[in-house]
């Protein structure tokens, strides 16, 4: 990163800090100072971790949303509890990564959003109502997140346990309120594990009031304005009620990261904190393929932890990742392999991680460098089990 992408860098995010501090949201000052302490971390240490120190010292129970003062939220009439939540001005931890086709369905959203004039001379709408669908941990929240942001407009996520009420004659009256408060708004609204709430009407282990819920379900569906943007994520599709399945306009599969989207991931992770992070992330790559980025995260950040608290250096954490014996047998070659390739450990220390022959390793490694020498610039592909 060249000074002046440092720079423009600060400026934005001083910049968006002062005019959230100046709405008086103190919850939303924290959101970003804790993204700035992890941006600035391998930039400015001090002042990441001063920052760090400050956000400690300095709790807030504020509130991290701005209401709409004309219209109350919505609250479930037995418990009080508001039935879903708001975020004004969505906030990133760090910037998701798409594979190409799933980039190009959310762009598409975008641009509708963005021209609509386009498509009114057309005589069509933009997309009303978009299904994400996919495995637990691959990024559809925070493409909903994403969305939102890149479009300027607040982010509401519906309360799945709020609006499922104890007394289930009013659980169809709790998701009313809260599409007709989502219409009032220009927002996109996401309805998060749709399955809970939308199963087959054909499933005789539901009883009639879940069934009955489906259908305000759909009615709702129908009514939504062509200004609003509405998502809904499900883990189960095939849970879905066929009807459901009709009312949305645009699917958009999310699915598990490939091999160069998980090297990405992990490298935004690492690079802050190792110089090694772009060897470590060719490494990790290879172990963690057909894992969801919820999972990759999860290892990652409890690696750091225990780095940060002296067990062993990161490298050494990192390292300990490698040794699932779970992962099958031609991908632990591979693993071996660009172990010894990128230099990050020896024969020996290869071996014992991943239980592979070293002379195994030793002919795997000078095959594929011998393979990279001979046609640079492209990655080998070798099929997974």
């Amino acid at each position: 990163m060249t000074q002046e992408d440092k720079k423009t860098d600060i400026e934005r995010d001083f910049l968006q800090l002062a005019r959230i501090a100046l709405t008086g949201r103190t919850q939303d000052v924290h959101v970003v100072l804790r993204r700035a302490a992890k941006r600035y971390h391998g930039i400015v240490p001090q002042l990441a971790q001063a920052l760090t120190t400050l956000l400690h010292e300095s709790p807030s129970s504020a509130s991290p949303l701005r209401k709409q003062a004309e219209v109350p939220l919505p609250v479930d009439l037995d418990s009080r509890l508001q039935l879903m939540r708001v975020e004004n001005d969505p906030i990133l931890d760090h910037e998701p990564i798409f594979c190409p086709g799933l980039a190009s369905s959310l762009m598409q959203i975008i641009e509708e959003r963005r021209n609509p004039q386009a498509l009114i001379r057309a005589g069509l709408d933009p997309t009303r109502a978009v299904l994400f669908l996919g495995p637990p941990g691959v990024g559809k929240t925070m493409a909903a997140r994403w969305l939102a942001r890149e479009l300027k407009r607040p982010l509401l996520i519906l309360d799945l346990a709020a609006v499922m009420s104890s007394l289930l004659g009013r659980t169809g009256g709790n998701l009313r309120h809260v599409l007709d408060y989502a219409k009032t708004i220009d927002c996109v609204l996401l309805l998060d594990e749709l399955d809970a709430i939308a199963k087959r009407r054909d499933d005789h282990g539901e009883i009639g009031e879940l069934k009955r819920l489906v259908t305000v379900l759909i009615q709702q569906i129908d009514d939504w304005p062509s200004t609003g943007l509405l998502l809904a994520a499900t883990n189960h599709p095939n849970l879905l009620d066929p009807a459901i399945w009709r009312r949305f306009e645009l699917h958009v599969e999310f699915p598990l990261p490939e091999r160069d989207g998980i090297h990405q991931f992990i490298h935004a992770r690492l690079h802050p904190y190792i110089p090694t992070a772009t060897s470590w992330s060719e490494v990790l790559a290879v172990a963690f393929a057909g894992r969801s980025f919820s999972d990759i995260e999860r290892e990652l950040v409890t690696a750091r932890r225990c780095a940060a608290l002296g067990h062993a250096p990161l490298e050494e954490q990192l390292a300990g990742l490698l040794a699932d014996k779970s992962i099958a047998k031609t991908r632990r070659i591979d693993l071996a392999a660009t172990i010894v390739n990128q230099g990050l450990l020896s024969q020996r220390k290869a071996h014992e991680l991943t239980g592979v022959a070293r002379d195994t390793i030793r002919a795997r490694a000078t095959e594929d460098m011998g393979q990279k020498n001979a046609r640079p610039g492209r990655r080998r592909a070798r099929e997974t089990v």
